[in-house]
């Protein structure tokens, strides 16, 4: 299993707080002590298992929009987007639970034009405000004739946004872009013409799901 390079601190702060409590616990004899201590593991676990990070394959194509994030198909809205697309286009809102794979990748191949990132609230991720009031990390693609703008949105309990993506970085279609911790949302804005191939309280898997066609312009 591999882990986000972003996690291993927390991954190995909690196993050496757990081993710690275990050697309390072995040295006073006291079956609190080793109820905290099975507590703590557990919450290793889960740290560690938050953090994995995955190969992923599946379809691939320079007209094929991949899902950038695990998660849960919350909202689809046509809007006019003026950050990056410039022209209305179709939002597709991915909602992570603290259960999902939180390693976001990139849609499509092509050449990044943009990178904003927003200082803003932490209000629900699910909720239709967070797009425009939360903190969040836009990251504009252009691929081939087209556009595709990727969001990263922090939530209730994300407080984190981790995007590996620079201004002029040549793009591959599944790689890793970032990560975001606990709990959020990513955005992906396609053009209107797009054909949806999801559609709302679909789960989808980053670089594996199928999120959009484009037509050829």
């Amino acid at each position: 299993m591999n882990f986000a390079r972003e996690g291993l601190a927390f991954i190995a702060v909690a196993a050496l707080v757990a081993l710690g409590m275990f050697a309390l616990a072995l040295n006073r004899r006291s079956w609190p002590l080793w109820l905290l201590a099975f507590s703590l593991t557990v919450v290793a676990l889960w740290v560690a298992y938050f953090f994995r990070d995955p190969e992923r394959t599946g379809e691939r194509g320079e007209r094929l929009v991949i899902a950038p994030a695990d998660g849960k198909v919350v909202h689809i809205t046509e809007v006019d987007e003026p950050t990056f697309l410039k022209e209305p286009a179709l939002r597709v809102s991915i909602f992570m639970n603290v259960f999902n794979v939180h390693v976001n990748r990139y849609p499509v191949s092509g050449v990044v034009r943009l990178v904003d990132q927003k200082s803003g609230k932490f209000l629900n991720a699910a909720t239709e405000e967070s797009s425009l009031e939360n903190e969040q990390s836009s990251i504009g693609i252009e691929s081939g004739s087209n556009r595709i703008l990727v969001r990263q949105i922090a939530g209730l309990i994300a407080r984190r946004i981790v995007t590996y993506a620079r201004d002029g970085d040549r793009v591959q279609q599944g790689e890793r872009m970032g990560l975001i911790r606990f709990g959020s949302r990513v955005d992906v804005f396609v053009p209107r013409s797009a054909h949806l191939r999801v559609k709302v309280g679909d789960v989808t898997f980053a670089g594996t799901t199928v999120v959009a066609e484009l037509v050829e312009q």
